[in-house]
């Protein structure tokens, strides 16, 4: 019988944390992000996420905060994640192709002022580059959340939250907590507010 490899958890654990010490260095772009999700959602804006896999997750995640709580009480905020509707994701995906599958929703749904949180920790992924040019073209700013470089998001998006390092697992961890730190400086705001608003 063969000895399965040993797996050196402190090692793993050592390399999490080594990467969030190295992650200073976004804290302007989560600044800026969480101020664009602000000023969209008071002028009446909706914050758009899409994303693959589990950066699909990590978009449905921030969105679901937003339109239920984080910590505080507040009113519901307009928050839509466009993976979260299969019935548009398979008909979009049949009847054009799946790269499609986020821009379509964009173009039919999204205005000017609107925010939308891109998830690509490659910065490459077909979809979700067409979803930030779709966004552009109506006028929504395009947060691009992905790993080091940024890939081809960098370029089409107006903030860009890029964690530096290129393994897919760790670069989702970071993300997530840029989630949570957004969450709670867009709850803050909104908490703080007379009426929740």
């Amino acid at each position: 019988m063969t000895k399965p490899p040993t797996v050196d958890v402190k090692l793993m654990l050592r390399e999490r944390v080594d990467l969030f010490m190295r992650v200073g260095e976004i804290a302007p772009a989560v600044e800026q992000t969480a101020a664009a999700c602000i000023a969209s959602l008071r002028a009446g804006g909706t914050v758009w996420t899409c994303g693959n896999g589990g950066s699909a997750a990590e978009a449905q995640h921030f969105a679901a905060e937003l339109v239920g709580r984080y910590k505080r009480e507040r009113d519901a905020l307009r928050a839509v994640c466009l993976s979260d509707n299969v019935a548009t994701l398979t008909s979009v995906s049949n009847d054009y192709q799946y790269a499609d599958v986020f821009a379509r929703q964009v173009q039919g749904m999204a205005k000017r002022g609107d925010v939308l949180l891109a998830f690509s920790t490659s910065g490459n992924s077909e979809n979700i580059l067409r979803a930030a040019l779709a966004a552009r073209t109506v006028g929504v700013t395009v947060i691009g959340l992905t790993g080091a470089g940024g890939g081809k998001l960098a370029a089409t998006s107006d903030i860009v939250i890029s964690v530096p390092d290129q393994d897919t697992p760790l670069i989702q961890e970071v993300h997530l907590a840029v989630v949570h730190v957004l969450c709670d400086l867009i709850e803050t705001a909104f908490a703080s507010a007379p009426g929740g608003r």
